[in-house]
């Protein structure tokens, strides 16, 4: 049995214990009236409970209408896209009142349960991977991201130069920023830097970096999606496998047992655990990111086999649970809270598209030439070594994998994001004093 066959039986599994961002017909229709009346009403709860009711009704209508409606699901990423994009929509349009918005933020972003839920799938996903498997792609990927990220810069900056940008515009202001690593921990250290070499205001600097990494992510979402449709019986595509079986090579697949809440809570707790400590060592070595430091943890424990077999299924099992409960009540919310439309629509320029399709399609091409050559699979090390490193950091990550049915790639898009986007940071600092 495939490590993805068992995955969609553990589904199966989660779905009867579980019904979340799948309730069944009147059920899902009654609750929905139900949101309509608290929204319009302004009565939603500014907790953690009213947050999860909207995120996950309005989650799984959109998954339901973009993974139904061809176009959406054959070309423009599915739900996860429109999960981004009409939530975004909503918002921009009044749809969804001021407070609930800001409740939404609070939990998805202020709360962190976007950070709960990458800590939940990067363990997931490490420590259910063969160790071997592991290691040799550990080593093979960073190289692939790193060198698809320097022939992305210097491909979008010299067509920038071509659409009118000088270049020191167009590698600052629009291939930087794309790079990052995403927003908390992108742009907005990147404008702090801007802004003291300049003596201008951080905030003015960030409303003009933040587009390119919106748009930007947009594209990789519809052609992460697009990659692997059309990839779907190519020799390029490993099917979610990165590393490519070479001869003496055995892959070993993981086959979890039937799902039980000791070890749904066992799993919690083990990646709590690895989360924790990433925080301790940043605490000591704030120059580096929490989650960089966690990534090094796991796959270290990983390595040495200081994890039992027990404590690794449970991990496994704990992120799969949390996948499949949560991406599109998260999704949405990003959508919904931290997607500006309004401040999309009023700065963007079709140079400014143009030079993030470039982008986009360069890391992705990059990314998945130098993955063969490092005997990768293309089509993963193009997402997971190239398109992800053009989104929003962990939002972008999970919807890009999301709408490429990728989330087993988690850890390695973490891997990238954190340590090209430290590398981004630090080059962008000394570029705008030296340009």
């Amino acid at each position: 049995m495939s490590e993805q066959t068992s995955e969609k039986g553990l589904f199966a599994k989660i779905e009867e214990k579980v019904q979340v961002t799948h309730i069944g017909g009147v059920a899902f229709i009654l609750m929905l009236l139900l949101l309509v009346a608290v929204l319009g009403l302004n009565a939603m709860p500014k907790n953690m409970g009213g947050a999860l009711f909207a995120l996950v009704i309005l989650g799984g209508v959109f998954f339901f209408v973009g993974n139904n409606t061809p176009i959406l699901k054959s070309y423009l990423g599915g739900g996860s896209a429109l999960a981004v994009v009409a939530g975004s929509a909503f918002t921009a349009m009044g749809l969804v009142p001021h407070t609930a918005v800001a409740n939404i933020k609070t939990f998805i972003s202020d709360n962190n349960f976007l950070e709960f839920y990458i800590v939940a799938l990067i363990c997931s996903a490490i420590l259910k991977m063969d160790r071997d498997l592991l290691l040799k792609s550990a080593v093979r990927f960073l190289p692939v991201a790193f060198g698809a990220m320097i022939i992305a810069f210097i491909v979008t900056s010299l067509v920038g130069m071509g659409l009118g940008y000088d270049f020191k515009h167009a590698a600052l202001y629009i291939s930087f920023p794309m790079m990052a690593g995403g927003i908390g921990a992108g742009i907005v250290p990147l404008s702090a830097s801007y802004a003291g070499a300049l003596h201008q205001s951080a905030g003015d600097i960030l409303n003009q970096l933040f587009p390119a990494v919106v748009i930007a992510n947009l594209l990789a979402i519809i052609g992460s999606s697009l990659l692997v449709k059309f990839t779907t019986k190519s020799k390029m595509n490993g099917q979610g496998e990165l590393l490519k079986a070479t001869d003496g090579m055995e892959i070993k697949k993981t086959t979890l047992p039937e799902i039980n809440n000791r070890q749904l809570m066992n799993g919690m707790m083990v990646a709590l655990s690895f989360y924790m400590m990433g925080n301790v060592l940043y605490h000591f070595v704030p120059k580096i990111n929490a989650f960089a430091f966690m990534i090094l943890l796991v796959i270290l424990a990983k390595g040495f086999n200081l994890v039992p077999k027990f404590y690794e299924e449970s991990a496994a099992m704990f992120g799969n649970m949390i996948t499949y409960a949560t991406t599109p009540a998260l999704l949405a919310g990003i959508g919904l809270a931290l997607v500006d439309m309004n401040k999309l629509l009023q700065t963007v320029t079709w140079q400014l598209v143009l030079c993030s399709f470039v982008s986009v399609i360069t890391i992705g091409i990059a990314g998945g030439f130098l993955g063969k050559l490092f005997g990768l699979y293309p089509v993963e090390s193009a997402i997971a070594g190239g398109m992800i490193n053009n989104s929003m950091g962990g939002t972008g990550n999970v919807a890009v994998l999301s709408a490429s049915n990728r989330m087993g790639l988690i850890a390695f898009a973490q891997m990238g994001n954190r340590i090209g986007g430290a590398i981004i940071l630090i080059l962008g600092g000394l570029l705008i004093t030296i340009l």
